[in-house]
């Protein structure tokens, strides 16, 4: 049966960040297909384990069924590679997280140079979002994303941070840029299982350590918006 509607989150010990971001994602998808999401939500969000580690997975089917995944949450972190998807954007709906979930899937497998995420590109070859991922940068002191126009997946993790950006005053802009562009400055993907994974390598590109990564100092950041269940 496919989706028509999917939204995962991390669950550690009880705990969960940007929860309502996620709820509202979830539940205005299943509104605009025509079902009415948010008493089974907050009936599955109640019965969520109050210990461990979880990233459950709740879903619309096409046949409009409701149903929720309690998963185990895999291994989070680690260097990251990614590869650049040559070719247009493949997704049929690319701001509702659900329908594309097996063709991404099956374009991060087919990935190369064992990258572990594919980057996807705008018609004009600029970068959208990776395939489980949104994507963040530096360019100087500026905290930046692709243009909020352009077809992007409503990501929770990306809202977070721009909110602590605007808490630690730090200046927040969006704009069109190619992989190109990118190989060359600090470069984040974004999700809600791993919060935030610095870009190591590109393509076939040697890793680089990322020495001076302010990274774990941001992850620090969106740990501290973790909120019991």
């Amino acid at each position: 049966m496919g989706l028509q509607v999917a939204d995962s989150f991390l669950v550690t010990d009880g705990a969960v960040r940007g929860i309502d971001l996620h709820r509202a994602r979830f539940v205005g998808s299943c509104a605009a297909a025509g079902v009415d999401a948010a008493p089974f939500w907050e009936q599955q969000v109640r019965r969520l384990p109050g210990f461990g580690r979880w990233f459950p997975r709740f879903e619309l089917h096409d046949d409009g069924e409701l149903a929720v995944q309690r998963r185990p949450a895999p291994t989070t972190g680690g260097r990251v590679r990614v590869a650049v998807h040559e070719g247009p954007d493949p997704r049929t709906a690319p701001r509702t997280k659900g329908p594309d979930l097996e063709l991404l899937g099956k374009l991060k497998e087919a990935a190369p140079h064992r990258a572990d995420e594919i980057v996807l590109l705008d018609a004009d070859g600029t970068v959208l979002e990776a395939a489980y991922s949104a994507i963040a940068w530096w360019e100087g002191e500026t905290l930046c994303f692709p243009p909020s126009d352009r077809p992007l997946l409503p990501s929770v993790t990306a809202a977070l941070l721009r909110q602590i950006a605007t808490t630690q005053g730090v200046p927040v802009a969006e704009h069109a840029r190619t992989p190109a562009d990118l190989e060359s400055t600090e470069t984040w993907l974004l999700n809600a299982l791993h919060g935030i994974r610095p870009i190591h390598a590109w393509n076939d590109s040697p890793i680089d350590p990322l020495p001076n990564t302010p990274a774990d100092d941001w992850q620090s950041h969106l740990t501290a918006l973790t909120r019991r269940l």
